[in-house]
C-alpha cells in the first residue's frame, strides 16, 4: 500500500473527535544557560520511544490507560499515535500543541538532555503525558483478538501488583508478538511500518496523515495488511468521546473494504471485525475531520532527517611517561543536527577499528578509525528513536541494543549504513513504567547469549522483573533469571566462562557498594521501599566483596581484560566507577570455597563520567565511554578514552589472601626488602555493615558500636623470591564485611609502590610458609603493637569544604542556591534558616548544628519537604565522619549565606 492513495478517502469521513485537554503538568526546570542542543525530539523523524501516561485525558476516555513501552509516531501536522509494543494496541492519537514537545519532557532522558544531572521522582506519578488534544484512546487490553467478542481485560499474567501494567508481552511464545518497525525514504516520502503477529497471523500497520495547519481539516489512516487466517479476528480501534450511533453510520471512522464495519460497543468502544479470510486483505481504516471553510489541502509529506554526513574527529594523545595513560577521543558535538551525544556503550565489529556506540538519548553511531593514533576517528549516525539504551552489543555482524522496549536487532536492509529495520530481538521481560526500571546494561556470553540487567527500585507497584539478572537464549525466544533482590545492578560477564558479576547501588537494604556473583536465581537482599520493612523472600547471597561507599560511590559495569595487550593486567576483572570516574582492579582469589575477590584502585584520571569499558581487538587496548546523569563530581558531559599500556613498567599488587596469620600480598617485581620487611609500611582497618531499611550503613567496629576498628600490622615478611609479603596481623577473623590493607613500597630497583585494597575476608586461608613460598621455618609473630597516634585535623571550614568535594556531598548539594540537577536541598543559606519536613519527623525546624549534625549522622530523620519523593537518599555517614570532619562540614555551610 502507499501513502498516495490516502487522497482517495477524503470523501469518507466528515464527524469531529474531539476531547478536553488535560491539565498541563508542571515542566521541569530551565537550564540557567541556553542549551547549544535542538529539541529532544526531532521534527523530522519518524518515531520515538517513550512511556506515555493517558490516563488523565479527559472524559469518556479510560482511566487506566498507561503504556509503559510506547512508540510514539510522527504522523505530521503535529499529529502523534503512541504504539503499545506490549498488547499491540494505539494507545492514544494526539494533536500536539504548537512550538511544544509531543510529551511532557517528564523521563530521565528529555528531562536531562538540556540540563545535564536533571533527575526524575521515583514511581509511576511524574511520567510522560501526551501535550495536545486527544482524539482518540484505548484502555489495557489488546489491541488485536481472535474471536467474534472483543474484550476489555487484560489477559496477561499478573505482576505481584494486580494493578501493574508493565506485565510484558501478550504472549511468550512466538505466535503472538511484535515483531519489527521498518523505516524507509524514497522520492521524499517517509513511512514507518509496524510489524506483527497475532496468533500466527502477519500483520503489517503503516500510517499516513493529510491536512493543514489547522486544527482542521486532518486526515489520519491506518493501513493495513493481513495475511490469510481461518478464524475471525477483531480490531480495537478505540474510544472516542463524541460519537454516537448516528455520527458513527456518518462513517467518523471509516473502512476501505466495503463489507468491513466497524462496530460500536455499548461502552462507546469502537473495534472492526474482520471475517476469516484465505488471502491476504488489505484495507485502511480513517478518521476525517473537514473544515467547511477550507479546502482540503494536499497531502504534505517529510523525508526524515539526512543521516548520510560522516563527522570527524582527532583524539588527543597523553605525554604522561606513566604505565598506563589516557588519550581522549572528541566526540562528534558540532554536528548538522544539533545533537547531543551522550555516549553510554561501544561495541567492535571487527580488529579494524570500527565499532558502534549507542547514547543515552536513543541514537547509534558507527565509529571507525579506533587504532594507531587515532588522528581520524570517523562518526556516522546510524539510528534514532531507542527509549533511553545504556548498552550495545555487537554479535557476529548483527548491532544489538537494550532499552525499555526490549532487545533490538538494528538491521541495513540496503546497506547504506542507516538502520532501516528495527527488529525487537526479545521483550519476553516485563516492563514497567517506573522511573528507575532502567535498562542498565547488557553483556554478551561465550554461547551467543545475552545477560541483561534491569533498575530495582519500585515506588507505586511490585513489577515482574525488577532489580534482575537476566540470561536471553541465543536465539531470543527464551529467558532465565538468574538473580533477584538487586536495587541497580550493572553486569560483567567472562567472555570465555560464562562467570556473571554485577555491581549494586547503596540505597535502602544496600548498605554499602556490593560486588556480586551472580547465579542459580539467588536473592542479593534489595527490597523496594514500598515492601514490608526487612520482610526477605529468602536467605540473602552476600558479595563477593563490599566496597565502601566513600571509596565507589556508584559502581557501575565490570570488563575483562581477556585478549588485552595491556601488560601485568591482561586477563583481569575492571570494576567501573561512576560518581568519581575511576577503574579499579579486582583480583579473583580461588583459595576459597566461598569465592573472595580484593578491589584496588587502577585509573582515576577520567573527566567524564565512566559507565562502559570494552577492550578493542585492534589494538588491544581498553576504551572507556561514559556520561552524565546521575550525581558525579566531574563536569564533563560525556565522553570517549582509550587506556592505553604504554610498556613502561608500574609494580602491582597481583593477589590479597587473608590467613589465619595475616595477610598474603603479591607483587609482579621484586621488592625494596627494608620496605617490605617493615610493618610500619602497612596500615589496615576492618569493620561491618548493617543491613536495613534505611539508606546505606553506618561503619560498625566489630562489637556493634560506631566506627572502624584500626590494625596495626605486628610483622612483616618477604618471600623467597622476593615478590611477596606476609602482613602479620594479630586476631584475624573471617566474615568480616570490610577489611582495608594499604602499603607504602618500593621494588628492588626504585619504582614507587603505594596503593589501597579493600576486600571481605569471608573465610582465612590457613597460612603454610613452605608451600607460600617463603622460608619453611617462619614463625609468623602476632605480638601485638601499639597504632602510632593519628592527629586530629582542626575543624576548619576549609576542611568542610574538602570534604565537599571527596565524599561527593557537590552531586546532590548545591553551594550556590540552584536545584537543578541535584536531589537534596542547597546549603547555601541553610544555616539558621527555618526547614518544612515532610518525611521522618514531620513539622518545622530551625537548621542550627543539631538539626545539620543529625543531618549527617541520620540523614532519614528529617527529610525536606520537596524531596521526600526522590529515591536518591543520603547515605549514613555514622562512622564514617569523625567528629572533627562533621565539624568542618557545619562550619562550611554555616559560611555559605
Amino acid at each position: 500500500m502507499k501513502s498516495r492513495s490516502l487522497l482517495v478517502l477524503l470523501s469518507l469521513a466528515t464527524c469531529a473527535l474531539a476531547a478536553d485537554k488535560p491539565s498541563k503538568p508542571k515542566a521541569p526546570e530551565a537550564p540557567a544557560t541556553p542549551s547549544p542542543w535542538g529539541d529532544f525530539v526531532e521534527k523530522d523523524f519518524p518515531f520515538f520511544s517513550s512511556v506515555l501516561d493517558a490516563r488523565e485525558v479527559g472524559e469518556g476516555f479510560p482511566k487506566d490507560n498507561l503504556t509503559p513501552r510506547g512508540i510514539i509516531l510522527n504522523l505530521g501536522h503535529n499529529l502523534w499515535a503512541c504504539f503499545d509494543t506490549d498488547l499491540l494496541r494505539i494507545a492514544c492519537i494526539w494533536e500536539g500543541e504548537a512550538s511544544k514537545p509531543p510529551v511532557t519532557p517528564e523521563a530521565l532522558a528529555p528531562g536531562s538532555y538540556h540540563v545535564a544531572g536533571q533527575k526524575t521522582k521515583d514511581g509511576q506519578d511524574f511520567l510522560p503525558k501526551p501535550v495536545g488534544k486527544v482524539w482518540l484512546a484505548n484502555g489495557i487490553y489488546p489491541g488485536w483478538q481472535v474471536g467474534e467478542k472483543p474484550s476489555f481485560t487484560d489477559p496477561r499474567e499478573a505482576t505481584p501488583s494486580a494493578e501493574e501494567v508493565g506485565r510484558g508481552p501478550l504472549q511468550p511464545s512466538a505466535s503472538t508478538h511484535f515483531d519489527s518497525i521498518d523505516y524507509s525514504k524514497a522520492n521524499l516520502l517517509t513511512s514507518v511500518g509496524l510489524n506483527y503477529t497475532i496468533d500466527d497471523v502477519k500483520i503489517t500497520e503503516s500510517f499516513a496523515t493529510a491536512g493543514g495547519e489547522r486544527i482542521l481539516p486532518w486526515l489520519h489512516a491506518r493501513e493495513f495488511e493481513v495475511s490469510p487466517h481461518d478464524k475471525p479476528l477483531l480490531l480495537l480501534l478505540g474510544h472516542t468521546r463524541e460519537t454516537t450511533e448516528k455520527e458513527l453510520a456518518t462513517s467518523c471512522i471509516s473502512v476501505s473494504m466495503p463489507k468491513l464495519k466497524v462496530v460500536r460497543d455499548k461502552d462507546g468502544s469502537l473495534y472492526l471485525p474482520i471475517p476469516a479470510s484465505s488471502t491476504k486483505q488489505s484495507f485502511y481504516v480513517s478518521t476525517f475531520v473537514k473544515d467547511e471553510s477550507t479546502s482540503v489541502l494536499p497531502l504534505q509529506l517529510t523525508s526524515g532527517p539526512d543521516l548520510k554526513p560522516v563527522l570527524t574527529t582527532t583524539a588527543t594523545l597523553s605525554t604522561k611517561p606513566d604505565a598506563y595513560v589516557i588519550d581522549e577521543i572528541p566526540l562528534p558535538l558540532d554536528n548538522p543536527w544539533k545533537r547531543n551525544v551522550r555516549l553510554a556503550d561501544l561495541a567492535f565489529f571487527n580488529d579494524q577499528g570500527d565499532a558502534a556506540g549507542v547514547t543515552f538519548d536513543g541514537d547509534v553511531w558507527l565509529i571507525s578509525g579506533l587504532k594507531g593514533d587515532l588522528e581520524k576517528v570517523t562518526w556516522k549516525r546510524f539510528a534514532s528513536g531507542l527509549h533511553e539504551p545504556m548498552s550495545i552489543v555487537v554479535r557476529g555482524s548483527d548491532i544489538l541494543v537494550f532499552d525499555r522496549n526490549g532487545i533490538w536487532k538494528l538491521v541495513d536492509t540496503n546497506n547504506d549504513k542507516e538502520c532501516d529495520r528495527y527488529e525487537m530481538f526479545c521483550n519476553l521481560f516485563a516492563q514497567t513504567a517506573e522511573t528507575r526500571e532502567f535498562p542498565n546494561s547488557m553483556k554478551l556470553g561465550p554461547k551467543g547469549e545475552l545477560y541483561i540487567s534491569k533498575g530495582g527500585q519500585e515506588g507505586t507497584t511490585y513489577g515482574k522483573h525488577n532489580g534482575t539478572v537476566i540470561k536471553v537464549a541465543p536465539d531470543g525466544k527464551s529467558i532465565e533469571v538468574i538473580g533477584y533482590g538487586l536495587r541497580q545492578p550493572f553486569i560483567g560477564v567472562n567472555p570465555k566462562t560464562g562467570l556473571v558479576t554485577a555491581s549494586d547501588q547503596q540505597g535502602n537494604y544496600v548498605p554499602s557498594t556490593p560486588l556480586h556473583i551472580i547465579s542459580d536465581h539467588h536473592f542479593y537482599g534489595h527490597l523496594p521501599t514500598i515492601a514490608p520493612k526487612e520482610k526477605y523472600p529468602e536467605t540473602i547471597t552476600e558479595p563477593l566483596t563490599w566496597l565502601p561507599h566513600p571509596v565507589n560511590p556508584s559502581g557501575v559495569t565490570q570488563t575483562w581484560l581477556i585478549g588485552a595487550k595491556m601488560g601485568p593486567v591482561n586477563d583481569e576483572l575492571i570494576h567501573i566507577g561512576y560518581n568519581r570516574p575511576e577503574l579499579f582492579r579486582v583480583l579473583m582469589n580461588s583459595h576459597f570455597e566461598k569465592p573472595q575477590a580484593a578491589v584496588v584502585s587502577f585509573s582515576r584520571n577520567f573527566d567524564f563520567p565512566t559507565l562502559n569499558a570494552v577492550v578493542n581487538p585492534a589494538d588491544g587496548q581498553l576504551y572507556v565511554v561514559g556520561f552524565q546523569v546521575w550525581g558525579t563530581v566531574v563536569k564533563k558531559i560525556s565522553g570517549l578514552a582509550r587506556v592505553r599500556y604504554t610498556d613502561k613498567p608500574r609494580v602491582l599488587i597481583k593477589e590479597i589472601t587473608p590467613t589465619d596469620k595475616g595477610l598474603l600480598l603479591r607483587f609482579n617485581a621484586k621488592l625494596d626488602p627494608a620496605l617490605a620487611t617493615n610493618p610500619d609500611s602497612f596500615n589496615g582497618e576492618r569493620w561491618n555493615y548493617k543491613r536495613t531499611f534505611d539508606y546505606g550503613s553506618p561503619h560498625l567496629k566489630l562489637d556493634g558500636s560506631s566506627g572502624q576498628e584500626w590494625m596495626t600490622p605486628s610483622s612483616a615478611y618477604l618471600s623467597k623470591d622476593g615478590m611477596s609479603v606476609l602482613v602479620g596481623f594479630p586476631e584475624m577473623k573471617a566474615g568480616v564485611h570490610q577489611m582495608r590493607i594499604g602499603w607504602g613500597l618500593k621494588s628492588a630497583d626504585g619504582l614507587k609502590a603505594e596503593n589501597t585494597a579493600y576486600f571481605t575476608p569471608w573465610e582465612l586461608l590457613t597460612f603454610d610458609a613452605k608451600k607460600e613460598g617463603f622460608d619453611e621455618n617462619l614463625k609468623v609473630d602476632l605480638t601485638p603493637r601499639k597504632a602510632a597516634a593519628v592527629a586530629t585535623t582542626k575543624a576548619t571550614a576549609e576542611e568542610g569544604e574538602r570534604l565537599y568535594q571527596m565524599f561527593g556531598c557537590m552531586a546532590c548539594h548545591s553551594t550556590d542556591g540552584t536545584l537543578v540537577g541535584k536531589v537534596g536541598p542547597s546549603w547555601k543559606g541553610l544555616y539558621g534558616s527555618e526547614r518544612e519536613i515532610a518525611k521522618g519527623e514531620k513539622g518545622k525546624f530551625k537548621a542550627d548544628e543539631a538539626y545539620i549534625r543529625e543531618s549527617i549522622l541520620t540523614p532519614s530523620a528529617k527529610v525536606v519537604k520537596g524531596f521526600e519523593k526522590f529515591d536518591t537518599g543520603m547515605p549514613i555517614y555514622s562512622g564514617i565522619l569523625n567528629d572533627g570532619q562533621i565539624e568542618s562540614l557545619i562550619l562550611y555551610i554555616k559560611s555559605l549565606r
